[in-house]
């Protein structure tokens, strides 16, 4: 098995802060890779300096093998906002794209000669069929207006534009920064499906377990600066991880019992150390560093008091929305009770954060009544994030909100203390919020939105740059929560550990209220489908074993084709006019032979090329 991609002594800091220092490792042809770390450990710097993005400190090596194509997606990859999808797609193609991009320009220019060359640089590039596989593309990942300005788009249908990008490249080696984030369920699953079909090999970091355990074969973790690579997918790396540990700690305890005795021989008397050998001094010491090792994780502590919650909590009566002239919300009505925990899910555009802020009183509905408890208290964790003022530190951020905070207990801690337990150590306290990498600012966000003591969680898109391990605290957090929650994700795996109803938003303003988990709702959708067939099936007329089956949907021309139909009518009718022509002059009686005789060779070969472009026109036009 070709090795792809091999690493050597790369290193990575920030300031005073090593992320990791002198690791290697091997890539093979074929392998699908999951990164897994704590956030602030590096992740995303590894795979920029993969990428080429960013470079390792103190030298080291990133080499690839030769000649295979390498793709990266970003976390978050910078438009163009002037450009149409279009334009953006082409514009980040390999060298058949200035030939495309000059061809769509041209169509527009009015400029005929300029169209004419631009024709010709298509036709000696095959720019056609990149067209029509961009187009393809476009529309697998549901891109329906590939004219649409990139400053018009959602974070999700941005997100799909950049997965457009790299899959275009056609590349061998894919580096992946959270694929799954801001896209809807149906594209996550299209993906997936995407990813096991292909023969790439691939790098990424994701929260997304379910999408980890059904694409990738090997997970590789960070781990206190150094690489640990275990082959299986999610559940078997937990199981060996666990395993690493227990022999480890056994090493370690080993370590520590010929410590103590190194050292009761170590502190004998100076006139016996003197006799001693030099090389068991050395090994002393390195003993020592071995027995050193603690294999303390640290993790994010929740540990909160939820505010008393009354019976009533929200009350919804006839409420209708609408957005950008589209319907978001049709007479809804819904009485939300407490110990209640609600998924949302849904396509894209279709409403469910526009519901949330009608929810928590940030938009006002249409029409219709929106009725909150008197003891009610909204923890909102908005999928755009938080909000800090410029140069804000992380303890002025807090220390904004309260200076105590009250925990399950019904005691007091105060904000520092609360910080250490979700991972802030005292040296970051004074650290700029907008220098924190993106899962730093998710957590702490997070943090902002508990200790306000909330009743009512409503979470849009928690798992966004969370990683796993802060995941697995917060669903726990979770499903101990004694208030009414209501999530917004498309994280399956969160989704199933967290809620036990689903609001499923249809579009058009219709919401579904489905009793059961996610995986039970993708179930349940599946026999309906299912049935669906059946019964189309059953209706359809049997059909003769040896029929021939026609396909008589007709696509669209591309505009080549559209060029050769139009020429091939041109040439119909002049082929017509000249056999006219040619017909009056043979039956005229006063031509010599050896015209008479030109003149027939002549209609026969029109007649042949009018019959051959007749066949081609009506292929066309079929």
């Amino acid at each position: 098995m070709a090795s792809f991609l091999q690493v050597d002594n790369i290193s990575k800091s920030y300031g005073d802060r090593t992320l990791f220092e002198g690791i290697s490792f091997n890539i093979n042809e074929g392998d699908k890779i999951a990164l897994v770390a704590p956030n602030g450990t590096g992740k995303s710097s590894l795979l920029k300096i993969l990428a080429g993005v960013e470079h390792s400190d103190r030298g080291g090596e990133v080499k690839f093998m030769k000649d295979i194509r390498v793709a990266f997606l970003d976390q978050a990859t910078t438009f163009n906002p002037d450009n149409s999808i279009f334009d953006e797609v082409y514009a980040r193609m390999s060298d058949l794209s200035p030939a495309i991009v000059e061809y769509e320009h041209a169509i527009t220019s009015g400029d005929e000669r300029r169209l004419e060359r631009a024709i010709a640089a298509m036709d000696a590039s095959d720019g056609w069929s990149m067209e029509q596989n961009i187009r393809q593309v476009l529309s697998s990942l549901k891109i329906e207006n590939p004219n649409q300005p990139m400053r018009e788009l959602s974070g999700g249908e941005a997100k799909r534009v950049a997965l457009a990008c790299m899959m275009l490249q056609n590349a061998e080696f894919l580096i992946m920064d959270e694929p799954t984030n801001h896209l809807d369920i149906d594209i996550i699953e299209f993906l997936e499906g995407y990813l096991q079909r292909s023969r790439c090999t691939l790098l990424m970091v994701t929260h997304d377990r379910y999408f980890l355990d059904r694409v990738c074969n090997t997970i590789m973790e960070i781990d206190r600066g150094s690489i640990f690579t275990y082959r299986g997918n999610y559940t078997q790396y937990l199981e060996k991880r666990e395993e690493r540990y227990t022999n480890m700690q056994a090493e370690i305890d080993k370590s520590r019992n010929l410590l103590r005795r190194e050292l009761e021989w170590i502190r004998s008397t100076p006139q016996a150390r003197t006799g001693k050998a030099r090389y068991r001094i050395n090994a002393f010491y390195d003993l020592k560093d071995r027995a050193s090792v603690s294999l303390h994780t640290a993790n994010v502590d929740i540990d909160v008091a939820t505010s008393r919650l009354g019976r009533k909590v929200i009350d919804c009566y006839g409420v209708n929305a609408s957005f950008d002239g589209r319907c978001m919300l049709d007479d809804f009505s819904y009485k939300f009770t407490r110990g209640e925990r609600i998924g949302i899910v849904g396509r894209n555009g279709v409403g469910k954060t526009t519901f949330l802020n009608i929810l928590t009183g940030n938009l006002a509905p249409d029409s219709g009544t929106i009725e909150h408890g008197e003891t009610l208290r909204i923890g909102y964790y908005s999928q755009r994030g938080m909000s800090f003022k410029a140069g804000q530190t992380v303890l002025e951020c807090v220390q904004e909100i309260a200076e105590l905070v009250k925990t399950s207990d019904g005691s007091n801690i105060s904000a520092t203390t609360f910080l250490n337990r979700f991972l802030f150590p005292h040296e970051s306290f004074n650290k700029r919020v907008d220098i924190l990498s993106g899962g730093e600012q998710r957590r702490l966000y997070l943090l902002t939105v508990l200790m306000r003591n909330p009743n009512m969680l409503i979470l849009d898109e928690p798992t966004n740059d969370l990683d796993v391990m802060t995941l697995n605290v917060l669903e726990e957090y979770l499903q101990e929560f004694k208030g009414c929650l209501i999530v917004v994700s498309h994280d399956r795996y969160f989704l199933d550990k967290t809620t036990d109803h689903l609001f499923v938003f249809e579009g058009n303003g219709h919401i579904k209220d489905f009793v059961g988990q996610y995986s039970e709702y993708r179930e349940y959708i599946k026999e309906q489908e299912e049935a669906e067939r059946m019964s189309q099936r059953a209706t359809q007329p049997t059909k003769p074993q040896n029929s021939r089956t026609h396909d008589t949907s007709k696509r669209k021309l591309s505009y080549k084709e559209q060029r050769e139909l139009e020429q091939i009518e041109a040439d119909l009718g002049a082929l017509g006019e000249e056999r006219q022509t040619l017909e009056r002059e043979l039956s005229s009686g006063t031509l010599p032979y050896d015209q008479l005789s030109a003149i027939s060779q002549r209609i026969e070969a029109i007649i042949a090329e009018i019959d051959e472009k007749e066949m081609r026109w009506l292929e066309l036009n079929e």
